[in-house]
């Protein structure tokens, strides 16, 4: 099947199902001009002695918040980047009524400002940080316009990022909220991931619907369960919808 006949099967299945979720991954966001910070560029290692992954732990957190911050402000945060089609037509699906969730493992906000509102971040956003100390909210310029480790202005404590690290739990809500919304949709479109990073690609196993769409430039683990299979970038078939 051609990528014209694709869309249009794609086209199909929304038009015919009024609970639709979609699963995305950092493919969605890297196309408004995120990287993917697994992907390493090549200045990358001359500015920092640890991968990144080390970095983005919460162990590396606590022992070096000055060196979490630098690599965090540099590669973390893209104030700049737009909702891109995907993100666009994942709002408008909802607002007809087709899309019931949108299920996804980036931090940039981009879906909320695309106008989707019900949206399940697994893991967390850069848009919001607390006081570890007293819990006070400071958005993300507070964190821009700080230098080194960003200290609370009411009671000094750190303000640390609402992201989960790696060795952080996932959000329980956030966790039992997508499950039910992957166990009861019709269709569930998996969009821009490599379903690489547990525990969040574990949730597709709840899925038991009828149509599994898996749209994503590689191969993924669940090509093979798919009912429609796109390999292409999410942006791209999502603005031909």
């Amino acid at each position: 099947m051609g990528k014209r006949d694709q869309i249009e099967v794609l086209k199909s299945i929304i038009e015919n199902y009024d609970n639709i979720v979609f699963f995305g991954g950092a493919g969605v966001s890297t196309e408004s001009g995120i990287p993917d910070f697994r992907s390493v560029d090549g200045l990358y290692n001359q500015q920092y002695d640890y991968p990144p992954e080390t970095i983005l732990s919460h162990a590396f957190y606590r022992s070096r918040p000055d060196e979490f911050y630098r690599f965090y402000r540099n590669k973390m945060l893209f104030l700049n980047a737009k909702p891109n089609a995907a993100h666009l037509k994942l709002a408008q699906l909802e607002a007809m009524g087709k899309v019931r969730a949108v299920i996804t493992q980036n931090i940039d906000g981009l879906h909320q400002a695309a106008g989707s509102k019900t949206v399940l971040e697994l893991h967390g956003s850069v848009l919001r940080n607390y006081c570890e100390k007293c819990g006070s909210f400071y958005d993300v310029h507070y964190i821009t316009d700080s230098t080194d480790v960003p200290k609370c202005e009411k009671c000094g404590g750190s303000v640390k990022p609402d992201v989960v690290l790696y060795g952080e739990g996932l959000d329980s809500r956030t966790m039992n909220d997508a499950v039910r919304f992957i166990h009861d949709a019709q269709v569930l479109i998996i969009g821009g991931t490599s379903l690489a990073v547990y525990p969040a690609a574990g949730l597709i196993d709840y899925f038991s619907g009828d149509k599994l769409v898996v749209i994503n430039k590689a191969s993924t683990p669940r090509d093979s369960h798919a009912d429609l299979l796109i390999q292409a970038p999410i942006g791209e078939v999502f603005a031909q919808l």
